[in-house]
C-alpha cells in the first residue's frame, strides 16, 4: 500500500468512495442525505487537489484507490486574543468498504498525523458521527 496526495488520475477512485460516504450518511439520516449524488465536480475536485491549503491523500494497492482523507490547513496570525497556530482538521476520511479492517485506516490517519507534524501544526481536529 503507498499513500501519497491525491492526483487527477485519482479521480475515479476518490469518486467512488466519496459515494460511499454519501451512502453511509444516508443510510443514517436520510432525511438530510440522499443515496446517491456526487458532492463534488471533477472541477471542483482538482482543484481542492491543487490547493495547498486542502490537502487530500489517498491510499493506493494494486494501482486502486482504497482509501481517502480530505483535509483543511488553517492558521491563526497576529489575532487580537488568539495565540498564532496551525490546525489540519480532517474533514473525511474513508476507506473502501473491501478493504476495512485491515490497518487502512490506521495508516492513513498515522500519515496524516506526520503530515500535520511536518508542517508545523499544532492540533490535528477530527469529528466523528457517533
Amino acid at each position: 500500500m503507498i499513500i501519497r496526495k491525491a492526483q487527477k488520475n485519482d479521480l475515479s477512485g476518490v469518486n467512488s468512495l466519496l459515494e460511499q460516504v454519501l451512502y453511509v450518511h444516508h443510510v443514517d439520516r436520510p432525511d438530510i442525505f440522499k443515496a446517491k449524488g456526487k458532492k463534488y465536480t471533477d472541477e471542483e475536485l482538482l482543484a481542492i487537489f491543487a490547493d495547498e491549503k486542502t490537502p487530500v491523500f489517498v491510499a493506493e494497492e494494486d494501482g486502486k484507490v482504497i482509501a481517502h482523507c480530505f483535509c483543511v490547513i488553517t492558521e491563526v496570525k497576529n489575532h487580537s486574543s488568539l495565540v498564532d497556530n496551525k490546525t489540519l482538521y480532517i474533514d473525511d476520511l474513508c476507506i473502501d468498504e473491501e478493504s476495512r479492517g485491515k490497518g487502512v485506516g490506521k495508516a492513513m490517519y498515522d500519515y496524516t498525523l506526520d503530515f500535520a507534524k511536518e508542517i508545523g501544526c499544532y492540533n490535528v481536529t477530527l469529528n466523528v458521527w457517533a
